[in-house]
């Protein structure tokens, strides 16, 4: 069920993160290993799917200890995506708790 709700809720972590700041793919990851079990391999295809779906974009900053890291910047399609996403969330979850409440 974990793997399922992880898969579900992606999208909209990775959306909330950069709602906060302007972020690269192994920071994303960082954040959300913990939590999400989430790695590196998962964060690339994911990353070139928000970018299709015009809801992040990306800029590339030179680095002074390797290559340009590549940062990705929520677009206004992904905000107003990531609002949306929230409303379901907050409406999924209440049905969900008001259930298991209901059988207690």
């Amino acid at each position: 069920m974990k793997t399922q709700l992880k898969k579900g809720t992606l999208d909209m972590c990775v959306l909330a993160i950069l709602a906060g700041r302007d972020s690269y793919a192994y920071e994303i990851v960082a954040q959300l290993a913990d939590g999400l079990d989430m790695s590196e391999g998962t964060i690339y295809p994911l990353m070139r799917r928000l970018q299709n779906e015009h809801w992040v974009s990306s800029y590339l900053v030179e680095s002074e200890s390797g290559p340009p890291r590549k940062y990705y910047k929520l677009a206004a399609t992904g905000r107003a995506q990531l609002v949306q996403m929230r409303h379901d969330w907050d409406a999924f979850a209440a049905e969900v708790n008001k259930i298991l409440g209901a059988t207690a």
